[in-house]
């Protein structure tokens, strides 16, 4: 099974800075500290791994984010005022290219930064919030409202039945793609509970002893994936074509063709998706 992607990061998340203001200012200054070179949300790549340069002498405390430390080394980005948009050709190469514990401290410094642009003021009173806790956190002056970036936890599943495993297909996908079935949890749900709902809503499946394979985060903005293997009852499809363009029952073959490429019917999800990796731990 290949390394989750997104996972493996190296940076220490030095929580105690983040509470000690002085300490985090001392950090930026630091003549040693990094910053994340990133182009619209889009990382700048530097032989292969993530761009980094030298912090500006007047940057201000209340602009970054430390994202952590290592080998004594802070390391930080910079707040932007525009929420992310979408993916770009580029970007998704570069994830490709990006090695996991790199492509881990990305995914952090992108969900932090998009929450950031997307979340200036308060929800409680409506006044307008800044940045606290080394960038990890917005406090409201008025109310005292402390708020934290969100993860929204995602279910993302395939249903088994007789040997063979469920897939669907969007139409945004490339031509061709398929993938596990995912949705939001919802409140006052489980994971299997989200599973067998979410499952029956788009396909019409009926499944039993859900269980759990992996998480990763995905930070496309900021969820957190939650990859499971479901039982199915039967294999009749009732498809929602609201969320599906279509869904197949596939044997264990198929999804090894597909993986390695071998001209299968269908093709799969890129190997840092967290659907690739679903699909190896079932084909096995």
């Amino acid at each position: 099974m290949t390394t989750l992607g997104f996972t493996g990061g190296r940076l220490d998340r030095a929580d105690p800075l983040r509470h000690d203001p002085a300490g985090f200012a001392a950090a930026l200054a630091d003549p040693a500290a990094r910053l994340l070179v990133l182009d619209d949300y889009q990382p700048v790549m530097d032989g292969g791994r993530l761009g980094w340069t030298a912090i500006d002498v007047d940057a201000t405390p209340e602009d970054h984010v430390l994202l952590g430390i290592e080998d004594g080394v802070p390391h930080f980005a910079r707040l932007t005022g525009e929420p992310a948009v979408g993916r770009s050709f580029e970007m998704i190469a570069a994830l490709h290219a990006l090695e996991a514990g790199e492509a881990a401290t990305y995914a952090a410094a992108r969900s932090v930064l998009d929450w950031h642009a997307r979340h200036g003021f308060c929800a409680k009173c409506g006044a307008a919030t800044a940045p606290f806790r080394a960038g990890w956190g917005r406090h409201c002056p008025v109310c005292g409202t402390e708020h934290f970036p969100r993860v929204d936890p995602v279910v993302i599943m395939i249903a088994e039945h007789d040997g063979r495993a469920l897939l669907g297909r969007q139409p945004a996908f490339p031509p061709g793609r398929y993938s596990a079935l995912a949705g939001f949890l919802e409140p006052g749900e489980s994971i299997e509970e989200a599973v067998a709902r979410e499952l029956f809503e788009e396909a019409g499946v009926r499944v039993r002893h859900v269980r759990y394979i992996a998480s990763q985060p995905w930070p496309f903005p900021s969820s957190l994936m939650i990859a499971c293997v479901a039982e199915a009852v039967d294999d009749r499809l009732t498809i929602d074509t609201t969320e599906l363009e279509d869904a197949i029952w596939v044997s264990r073959d198929e999804v090894r063709a597909a993986l390695a490429g071998d001209g299968s019917r269908f093709g799969v999800p890129p190997s840092y998706a967290i659907a690739h990796t679903l699909l190896e731990a079932w084909a096995k």
